[in-house]
This record gives C-alpha cells, structure tokens and sequence, in this order.
C-alpha cells in the first residue's frame, strides 16, 4: 500500500512538515534511531495525522528518501540539462560548491540510508532506485553526447554513468569522514577523466 497524498493545502504543509521532520531526524540518528514520537514533536503533527499519510515507517521511510533525492537533485541543477563535455564539468563544480560550504564536506544522505537498509528487501530498492534516477539524468546527457557525435558511439551511456556514480560516491563518503573535500575533487577528477576517456576520436 502506498503513502496516501496530501489533498488540500493544509494538508500537503502538514505531510511536508512531517516527511521534513523524519528526514532531518533521519539524517542525523539514522532510520533505527528516529522513532515516530520523535518524528511528531519535531513536526508538531498530532498522531492521527501521521498515520493518515502514512501507515507504517516503511511508507514514511519511502517519503524520507524521495525528499532526499529532490534534495540531492537540487544541488546539481546542471545535471537537468547536460549536453556537453563544459557541463559535465559546471556539473562537478555544483556538486563541489555543496561541500565547500560552512559544515562541509556533508554525508550524501541517500549514501547515509544505504549503509544502514542496503539489506532491507523492501528499503533497498527504494534507495537503489533513488540512485538510479540520479544517475538516469547524468546518462541522458552522455547519450546527448552521443547523438551529438562527441561521445564514442560504441560507449554505454547507463555504464559510464554507473561508473561515475560509483566515484562520486566513494568520494562523498571520504571526504565527510576525513572532513576534507580533496577525496571528492579527486573522485570527481577521476570520473570527468574516465568520461573523457570515451569522447569520440577527432
């Protein structure tokens, strides 16, 4: 059964306050250490309403994560609109420009979810399906490449963008357990030269 969706305006600031609440709670003490009591004094909903969008943690969970997603996405607008190898690299920059901010380098909260439900079969997918919407974006723009003849036309655009995804994950959690961005500029350097790899001979 699905979260149920917010119908009226009031609503929809209600549900968005409580999916706010869980994620922040989340983020910090994880999915184990965020219990619902704590979900509604942060949120300031009343239980009624809670169980109304949602029926059990699991449905709130799967808000939490599309939330995260959207925040992730948002970070990186470049990604939306890639045609070109300069926007791969205004993309990297976007996402350096997250982590060099007051409290950077911060823990990718979709990274923070894996490590802990990577086993759940009912969480797991969620969070694997959050990865490959982002990553969906980043092939949609070396297939661009492709079609545009700057992109090898044998190279897999779902591979490269794969690959990438798994450098800039590795780099993400290094540089927030290190407290040092140079991991991520590293990761990302790797990954814009392994794309560049495939570029189409001239």
């Amino acid at each position: 059964m699905e979260a149920q969706a917010a119908t009226t305006p009031r609503g929809k600031r209600t549900r968005d306050a409580i999916v706010d609440a869980a994620a922040a709670l989340m983020y910090v003490d994880g999915v184990a250490g965020t219990s619902v009591d704590k979900v509604l004094a942060a949120s300031g909903a009343g239980k009624s309403q809670m169980y109304h969008y949602f029926k059990n943690k699991e449905q709130l969970v799967a808000a939490v994560i599309d939330r995260y997603l959207e925040q992730v996405l948002g970070n990186q607008p470049a990604i939306f609109t890639l045609a070109s190898w300069a926007d791969l690299e205004t993309w990297t920059e976007q996402l350096l420009d997250v982590h060099r901010r007051a409290g950077g380098p911060i823990a990718c909260p979709l990274g923070n979810l894996a490590g802990e439900v990577g086993d759940n079969p009912k969480l797991a997918p969620l969070v694997d399906q959050a990865y490959r919407t982002w990553e969906s974006h980043l092939a949609r723009g070396l297939a661009t490449l492709r079609d545009k003849g700057e992109l090898a036309p044998g190279a897999d655009p779902d591979r490269l963008a794969q690959a990438a995804m798994t450098s800039v994950q590795g780099g993400l959690l290094l540089a927030h357990i290190r407290h040092d961005i140079t991991a991520l500029e590293d990761a990302l350097g790797i990954a814009l030269a392994y794309l560049r790899s495939h570029a189409r001979e001239r």
